[in-house]
């Protein structure tokens, strides 16, 4: 037997530790279990390390608190650049709107003004434009270039646009049907770009229009006074004359001061109407003077000047034209005028007087019948009487006279210049 007690299969018991206090007569002991050795050492090394660890907090608080704060600092900057950087963009994208907008309607009322300059031109242009086809005409000037047709005129005046300016906005790119405005936008551009070239092809349209006008107005004031140096210069020629002074160029002098643009569309029109002015004037001098055909179509059977009679053979002075006219032919006076003589007169048989002013007069002889009377007022054209063979004549034809201040002068100076200046009258 084993005398110790202890197992020879298992090996040694582990005794419990045991603490004995021992205090005077009084002796205690505790029996340390395993299980509370380790639950007691595990709670002192947690009282340690969180001993520890509250002392690490304490020293190191206000550095974590500081990069907390810091990092907390460092988030909000950002945050606040961002939100500045994003407030200056909105404030430069409205900033550009703003400018945009007030670019365009700056642009829409300078469309708008230049419009309406269109629409006052087409109106001072319309009767101005009446007239000088009415008194220009359709005559050839004097270099050849060929008067505004009456189909020309809207080209003239300036057709009015189909669209209102006033509708027109940054992203407004409708086509136009009077301009060649519309091109193919690119991919890259903008609204805004779009409506920049629309507006520049407007304004290429509305100046080639204005230089049109201008260009009109100036061709038909040249006509103008070509047209009446024409007239001038034939009834010179013929040894006649009319009151007024036609040149524009002429006995002129002063210095030059160049006109601004608002100012040289006013200066051609107000050109135009002084040269129309004188061009009629000058048209209704012309009138005044017997330049027509009394017998158009007619042939002339005795000329002005010296012949030899044709009742005594002799030689005598002719005072008129005869021409050739079957009995009973209208007689048509030259000139509007006055009768101052309608009857018999010796040897012109039944004879009209006209006097035309400024000292011209015509005479109508030889006629079978007489239809005005003396003071009567007549139009050039209007028919004063028949043709005969009254008087003293061989035959019917109807002798013609022209009188300046009641000397006879040659009636073929008178119808050379009509013929010259029909197509201006």
């Amino acid at each position: 037997m084993n005398p110790t007690g202890q197992s020879a299969v298992f090996g040694k018991r582990k005794e419990p530790h045991t603490v004995i206090i021992a205090r005077g007569n009084e002796i205690r002991h505790f029996t340390i279990r395993p299980w509370l050795a380790a639950f007691l050492g595990s709670a002192l090394a947690a009282i340690v390390i969180g001993y520890l660890l509250a002392t690490s907090y304490l020293v190191l608080r206000d550095d974590l608190i500081g990069a907390t704060t810091a990092r907390q600092a460092r988030m909000q900057q950002a945050y606040e650049d961002r939100i500045s950087a994003l407030r200056a963009q909105v404030d430069r994208i409205t900033s550009r709107q703003l400018l945009d907008q007030q670019l365009m309607e700056t642009k829409v009322s300078e469309l708008l003004e230049r419009q309406t300059q269109l629409s006052q031109r087409h109106g001072r242009l319309g009767p101005i434009l009446e007239r000088a086809e009415n008194e220009v005409g359709g005559a050839p000037a004097a270099d050849g270039a060929a008067a505004p047709k009456p189909d020309d005129r809207a080209a003239l005046i300036g057709a009015q646009p189909t669209y209102s300016v006033a509708s027109l906005g940054a992203g407004d790119t409708r086509p136009f049907s009077l301009w060649s405005t519309r091109s193919d936008p690119l991919p890259s551009d903008s609204a805004a770009d779009r409506a920049d070239r629309l507006f520049v092809s407007i304004n290429q349209s509305l100046k080639a229009i204005e230089s049109e006008q201008l260009s009109r107005v100036t061709t038909l004031a040249d006509n103008a006074y070509k047209n009446a140096d024409a007239i001038t210069q034939a009834l010179a020629a013929a040894g006649l004359s009319v009151d007024g002074d036609f040149g524009k160029d002429s006995d002129v002098g002063g210095p030059l001061i160049p006109l601004n643009g608002s100012t040289i569309f006013d200066s051609k029109v107000k050109e135009l109407d002084e040269a129309l002015d004188a061009l009629d004037h000058l048209k209704k001098e012309a009138r005044r003077l017997p330049l027509a055909n009394p017998a158009p179509g007619h042939s002339v059977t005795s000329p002005f000047g010296v012949r030899t009679d044709p009742i005594l053979g002799t030689a005598a002075l002719h005072s008129g034209m005869d021409f050739r006219a079957p009995m009973g032919m209208p007689a048509k006076v030259t000139a509007p005028g006055v009768v101052t003589k309608a009857g018999w007169n010796g040897g012109y048989g039944r004879m009209v007087e006209v006097d035309h002013g400024n000292g011209f007069a015509t005479r109508y002889g030889h006629l079978s019948e007489i239809d005005v009377t003396v003071g009567q007022k007549l139009a050039a054209g209007d028919a004063i009487g028949k043709t005969g063979s009254s008087g003293r004549s061989t035959g019917p034809h109807l002798h013609y006279e022209v009188r300046h201040n009641g000397e006879a002068v040659d009636p073929l100076r008178f119808l050379t210049v009509g013929k010259k200046v029909a197509q201006y009258l």
